[in-house]
């Protein structure tokens, strides 16, 4: 059956920078702004632009990921022509096909895109946070006659972490770089691209065991080869939360410039969650509760200041948390004291525990085990 597009989301990444967060949950997986996942944003914004056929391509510890999107209801996704489909690694008479990289990926399960025999192929990645319409994108992509478009945005602080690249007057790119030590642009990849079926197939078929990653070896390829390689420029908020210290400070974007990502804006662009089915939070008492996110099923007894709380949490009598993220179903003990603080799902913390750090750390049962036996 014919598609006009296609996405590939690719969803299989660890996130090593993450640490503790990701040691048992894929990355697009990992909770967010207290009610979310990261993995929200991509398919809430697949949803709202209207596209409804899409591979996730997953590979590390893809059961918590897999469980929570099911059939994509939450992001009216779970459509009979099309929807959501699972692309996991498999064996074949050619050996077991693990993924050595975002291209290999997509490679590998080619055959769910050639069913569609789709004109363009959408390559989005399932752990940044931002709002788009890819029509836009998409419609940019068909007047510029491209056979690929890579989205960009202006990069804040150090370039090197992205790829960087340089654009004429028409947007076509003319040179770029994955992860330069010398940036020549402060223009930066956010590793979501519109390709021509036929020219990414072709691209991908090059050389299949070297050309691994898209931003290392398929775009350059493509510029090399003289395809017509243009740059979307996106102007709205975009994050890549792929260091403890970036995801922190998404996170407390929602609370200090909640005008970023317009979540309150769910009626024309909505961002889209799965539902706890709790009960409501319940704050008994407290000192004070002061620009904080507080989400379902909740018990608050304690003071909450500048933080953002997930689901299930427990705050018991005369604890403090500040400037910090508490994940789902941590338990906090009474007389506490947290700050600069992300406290992973499921973690106990005593009472009477001291956790202030200059700096964001990440703190997990392993953590407070380590920290008890050094305080006895």
């Amino acid at each position: 059956m014919k598609k006009n597009i296609v996405a590939m989301v690719l969803v299989g990444g660890r996130g090593k920078r993450l640490h503790a967060i990701t040691k048992t949950t894929a990355k697009p997986a990992v909770n967010f702004g207290g009610k979310y996942r990261l993995i929200d944003f991509v398919l809430s914004n697949l949803s709202n632009s209207g596209i409804t056929t899409i591979g996730l391509v997953t590979q590390y510890e893809p059961y918590e990921l897999t469980s929570y999107v099911e059939h994509g209801s939450t992001w009216d996704l779970d459509v009979n022509d099309g929807g959501i489909s699972f692309l996991t690694p498999y064996t074949s008479i050619e050996g077991e096909q693990w993924q050595k990289g975002t291209a290999h990926a997509i490679n590998q399960h080619f055959n769910f895109i050639d069913q569609y025999n789709p004109e363009y192929v959408l390559i989005l990645p399932g752990d940044h946070v931002y709002k788009m319409d890819y029509n836009l994108m998409i419609k940019q992509h068909k007047e510029n006659k491209s056979d690929v478009t890579v989205a960009a945005f202006k990069v804040t602080g150090n370039p090197s972490r992205f790829g960087i690249l340089e654009t004429d007057e028409s947007n076509k790119i003319t040179n770029f770089e994955e992860k330069p030590k010398n940036p020549k642009s402060d223009l930066g990849s956010m590793g979501i691209y519109v390709f021509n079926t036929k020219a990414l197939k072709s691209l991908l078929n090059e050389n299949k065991e070297e050309l691994v990653d898209f931003g290392h070896d398929i775009i350059p390829l493509a510029l090399s080869n003289k395809l017509n390689v243009c740059a979307y420029e996106f102007e709205g908020y975009f994050k890549d939360v792929g260091t403890i210290e970036s995801l922190y400070e998404a996170n407390m974007d929602l609370i200090d410039n909640p005008h970023f990502l317009k979540i309150r804006d769910y009626n024309n662009f909505p961002l889209l969650t799965k539902s706890l089915n709790l009960p409501p939070h319940h704050v008994v008492s407290s000192d004070q509760i002061i620009d904080s996110f507080i989400s379902d099923g909740c018990l608050i007894y304690g003071e909450i200041i500048h933080s953002i709380l997930s689901s299930g949490i427990l705050v018991d009598k005369g604890t403090v948390i500040k400037n910090s993220l508490i994940h789902p179903n941590v338990k906090i003990g009474s007389k506490c004291i947290i700050e600069n603080a992300i406290i992973t799902q499921d973690s106990i913390v005593l009472s009477g525990t001291s956790l202030v750090f200059d700096k964001v750390t990440v703190v997990d049962n392993e953590y407070l085990w380590k920290f008890g036996d050094n305080h006895e």
